[in-house]
């Protein structure tokens, strides 16, 4: 796996999470994703991606209540928050920690990715 060029998705919506799959992965990311809250947080322990893409609703919890315990487990990830609901931001992580994306997403939504500084 290339230094800064690992993402993960965690998101419910399968259809999403292979659009972005496959997008990003022409722009030479590795990526990989989860569909559950659960599985997604077993997967940051082994693929630690550069990039988190966590949606908000999940069906096993809210995705950004583990959005704190993220940061401080893996400060050099870049975070991105999604959600189609366009709830408040978690008020526990600085703002300069995360960025918020709502859905629906588009590929200019994508466009700006840059892999965190090292």
């Amino acid at each position: 796996m290339d230094q800064g060029r690992n993402i993960m998705i965690i998101d419910d919506e399968a259809d999403l999470c292979m659009l972005m799959k496959n997008y990003l992965q022409h722009r030479q990311y590795n990526v990989h994703f989860a569909l559950t809250l659960t599985d997604g947080i077993e997967k940051l322990k082994t693929f630690r991606p550069d990039i988190l893409f966590l949606d908000n609703n999940l069906p096993d919890g809210p995705g950004w209540s583990k959005a704190r315990e993220i940061v401080d487990v893996y400060p050099n990830m870049r975070l991105y928050l999604m959600s189609g609901y366009q709830p408040s931001p978690p008020q526990d992580i600085p703002e300069e920690r995360y960025r918020l994306l709502h859905k629906p997403i588009s590929f200019n939504d994508l466009d700006f990715l840059r892999p965190a500084e090292s």
